[in-house]
Formats: C-alpha cells, sequence, structure tokens
C-alpha cells in the first residue's frame, strides 16, 4: 500500500518494525526494473550509504546477453565492477500484491566518483531538473500507456507459446475492436479491477482506465504529479500490470507494434512547467495575444512558446530515446494516429506534439503531449529528453521555426511542413549520436555514448535476423 508516512533514516526501523524483508529495484536503460529482495538487517545496515550492486545491468541488454562493443561502465576488462545502489527513502510504497513487502527504489552512483551514474535512468532525469530548479521552475508531468494483452492457452506461458507457434496465433485477451466499452472490461473483471485498486494501493494511481481500439487492448491515463515522481511512477505501473497479468495468466504487451495490420501501443506523455514557490503554471498567458505568431499560440505563454521552439528544434536529435527498439518504427508511419513528422498543433491528435490550451482547455490545463513515444520507452529518458530539449528553448529563447498543423491537415501530408523523423532505429542511431547532435548538448557526451552503443547492439541482433517473413516470401519462390 502506499504510505504518506515521511521516512527517514531516523524513523525507518519504526516503520519496517513488523517486517523481516524488504524489497529493492532499480531501472535500467530498457526501462526494465532490476532488483533483489534482502533481509531487513541488512537493508537497515544499507539504508545510508548504499549497496554493492553489479554493473552488468548497464553492460547488456534485456535478454541478459553482454553488449557486442564494451560500453565504458561495464565490461570485461573492469571485471563488470560493482556500482553503489542507494535507496531512495522518499520512494517507499509496500506491494500489496506480494503480502505488502516495502519495496524502495535505488539510484545508481559510480563506485569509483560516487557521482551519479551518467545512465542511470533516475539520475538523468533528476539532472534535467536540478536545470528547472536553478531558476525557481519546476516541472509537472502525466502518462498515458496503451498495451495489447494475450492469453496463451491454459497451461502454458505465452514465451513458452511462442515457441512452438507463429506469433499471429498467439490469442488475444479479446477479440475485436471495442475502444471505450463499456462491457468488454467485465470479461476479466477481476483482472481489470485488480489493476486498478492495486495501482492506487501501490502509489502509481490510475486517473482515466479503458479499452481501446485494438484486440485486448488498454489504456491507462495516470495521475499527473511532480515530473521525476511520474517517471517513478509510469515505471511501476508496468510492474503492477504484469505482476498482475502473471496472476491471471495474460501476458501484458507494451512493444510499439505487435500486430501488423492495427494501431500501435503509445506511450504519450504531458508536461508543464511551474513556478516552484506557488505552484502556478508558466505556461499560462495571463492575456490572450492579440498578435500572436500562429493563431494557436494566443493562450501560450513566451515561456512556453520557447520551450515548444526547443521541442520540436531537438525532436529529431533525440529520437532513440522516444522510440528505442527496432519494433518502434513500425508503429511511426503514416496512417495509423502516430505522428511522423516534426510537427505541432492546438488540439492536434495527429501531430508530434499536441498544445493543449484555451479556447478548448481551461488555462491551468495548458500542457504539452508528446505523442511520439511508445509504450515499449523509459519513462524517465522520455521525461528527461522532452526537459532536456524544452528548457534549451527557454534558455537560448528560441523561435517556432514551423507552422502549426490545421485542423484536418494530415501529419506527413502536402500541409505538413516538418522534417520527416527517423524511419528506423539505425537512422535514429546515427542522428542521435553524431558530433553536433543536440542530445549530446544536453545530455553530454559520456551517455550519449552509453546509450548510441546499447542501441548499436540492437540493430545488430536484427541485423542478423532471419524473420518469419523473409523464410515465407523466398523459401521456394527464390
Amino acid at each position: 500500500m502506499a504510505s504518506d508516512t515521511k521516512v527517514s533514516l531516523q524513523n525507518l526501523p519504526r516503520i519496517l518494525a513488523d517486517d523481516d524483508a524488504v524489497k529493492v529495484a532499480g531501472i535500467d536503460v530498457d526501462g526494465q526494473l532490476r532488483g533483489k529482495l534482502m533481509a531487513k538487517s541488512k537493508f537497515l545496515k544499507i539504508a545510508e550509504d548504499g549497496f554493492g550492486f553489479c554493473s552488468v545491468i548497464f553492460g547488456w541488454d534485456m535478454h541478459d546477453r553482454t553488449y557486442f562493443r564494451e560500453l565504458a561502465i561495464s565490461n570485461a576488462e573492469n571485471g563488470y565492477r560493482d556500482l553503489i545502489a542507494v535507496p531512495d527513502l522518499n520512494s517507499f510504497r509496500r506491494i500489496p500484491w506480494e503480502n505488502n513487502v516495502p519495496f524502495f527504489l535505488v539510484t545508481f552512483y559510480d563506485s569509483a566518483t560516487h557521482e551519479t551514474l551518467s545512465a542511470c535512468p533516475r539520475s538523468l532525469l533528476k539532472r534535467m531538473v536540478e536545470k528547472l530548479h536553478k531558476d525557481g521552475k519546476g516541472a509537472m508531468a502525466g502518462a498515458e500507456y496503451e498495451f495489447f494483452q494475450f492469453r496463451a492457452p491454459e497451461g502454458k506461458s505465452a514465451a513458452t507459446f511462442l515457441q512452438e507457434n507463429p506469433v499471429n496465433s498467439l490469442p488475444s485477451l479479446t477479440e475485436g475492436m471495442f475502444g471505450y466499452s463499456i462491457t468488454r472490461p467485465v470479461v476479466n473483471q477481476d483482472y481489470y479491477y485488480g489493476i486498478f485498486d492495486n495501482c492506487k494501493k501501490f502509489n502509481c494511481g490510475i486517473e482515466g482506465w479503458h479499452t481501446e481500439s485494438g484486440p485486448g487492448v488498454f489504456e491507462a491515463a495516470l495521475e499527473f504529479g511532480e515530473i521525476t515522481q511520474m517517471a517513478d511512477k509510469a515505471s511501476l505501473f508496468k510492474l503492477v500490470v504484469k505482476s498482475l497479468g502473471t496472476k491471471y495468466g495474460i501476458t501484458p504487451c507494451f512493444m510499439a507494434k505487435p500486430r501488423e495490420g492495427l494501431p500501435g501501443n503509445s506511450g504519450h506523455m504531458h508536461v508543464s512547467v511551474i513556478d516552484k514557490r506557488n505552484g502556478d503554471n508558466l505556461f499560462i498567458r495571463s492575456e490572450p495575444d492579440p498578435n500572436p505568431p500562429y493563431p494557436d499560440l494566443k493562450h501560450l505563454s513566451d515561456l512556453g512558446r520557447h520551450f515548444l521552439a526547443g521541442l520540436l528544434e531537438g525532436l529529431p536529435d533525440i529520437m532513440p530515446l522516444l522510440a528505442p527498439t527496432v519494433n518502434s518504427y513500425k508503429r511511426l508511419v503514416e496512417n495509423f494516429w502516430a505522428p511522423v513528422t516534426v510537427s505541432w498543433g492546438l488540439e492536434h491528435r495527429a501531430a508530434s506534439i499536441r498544445l493543449i490550451a484555451p479556447p478548448t482547455a481551461s488555462p491551468k490545463a495548458t500542457r504539452f503531449e508528446v505523442r511520439v513515444p511508445g509504450a515499449d520507452t523509459n519513462p524517465h529518458f522520455v521525461l528527461a529528453a522532452i526537459l532536456a530539449l524544452g528548457w534549451r528553448g527557454v534558455e537560448k529563447k528560441l523561435e517556432i521555426a514551423v507552422p502549426p498543423l490545421g485542423k484536418g491537415e494530415d501529419v506527413g501530408g502536402s500541409s505538413d511542413k516538418g522534417q520527416r523523423l527517423a524511419k528506423s532505429l539505425k537512422e535514429a542511431t546515427e542522428v542521435f549520436k553524431r558530433k553536433d547532435s543536440i542530445a549530446r548538448e544536453v545530455f553530454g557526451d559520456e551517455f550519449v555514448e552509453h546509450y548510441a552503443g546499447t542501441r548499436e547492439h540492437e540493430i545488430r541482433l536484427w541485423d542478423e535476423a532471419v524473420t518469419d517473413w523473409e523464410v515465407r516470401r523466398y523459401i521456394e519462390t527464390v
């Protein structure tokens, strides 16, 4: 269950008085939680200074295969050294589906320098937020995730089933296209309400929860909040869904495009900048601009305009963070409600960036919805990228160089003046790692070199793979 108690080193023994064990987890570059269960006595000893955690989680991929090109953080030469994992006491919650065992997220530090690890997702986002804090500002965020769900025949896991059967034969949780259906969730009522209830107890509450268009597809809008907490909650939401799915024999699927010919899974992020002193939304314009550069900007503040300009200018350079897998780019294609260009517009649901502002929204709700990310993303990296690009625009007072898409204008159509975004992970990674990349400017070389190396590993695995499609197409015809 969630806890309203402020946890400190002083009251930690009292809070854990009735517990025997504690669960801890950190987040790797692919957004996976990596952790362990430890005895309470051990946890109390390491709560302040942290404990050794093998760096190999930054030296291998999502299937524990070490990277083809060894990277600086973790490699054979440095013996896959230990990092220091320090529990974040403010992340305390209890896992309701595991007998309320205490749970803490950790942040990774370099054991040699004791500085935050360049590739640690939580640290990267925190470094971006600190730039705003120095100027007396903060950021708020919200997350939306769509995901398919499958149920393998009784007695088999989805992974086992797929070893023996074609991918498309894996049964969906429900069939048909029934977005916003009130009756469909009743078919799997305990699972559906179980996710909603456990998310609330686990402090990653859902604001809206419904079926989406697609067989077995659900969508969750998480309760908005401070941006670093939102990133944590987005990661933990996936943990809830996958854990509950395991209990019910259901496999939730957050990959960007699980099914050919159907819409993919999005992971839209909503962001606004606030005054830290009073919480005021700094994207609000106090009075409508009588002569805005574009009518869509009439109610957006100057700071908001610079933020938008930064997003638009930097978007092509950070695509591997918003589309991190080979499969991500199967979602980012024309005619499937997915953005494919550097584009924006007031309440435009196909553009890369949707401006939500008056007159269609209340002033206090003014924000940007960044619609490029899929559900396969690492939320800490996505929010760090949005904040880094937007704040760069504010600092440099950038001007919006791309006109908005009007209602009814298609992304990628003749009226869309925006640059086409990368069509593959290989193309995106080459732009991301080039010497004059905006990614290097905002994140630094160390992070870019590491993350680019992880994506190059993914690309090589894909390049060497022989797919079912190839075999079916060429086995007897060439």
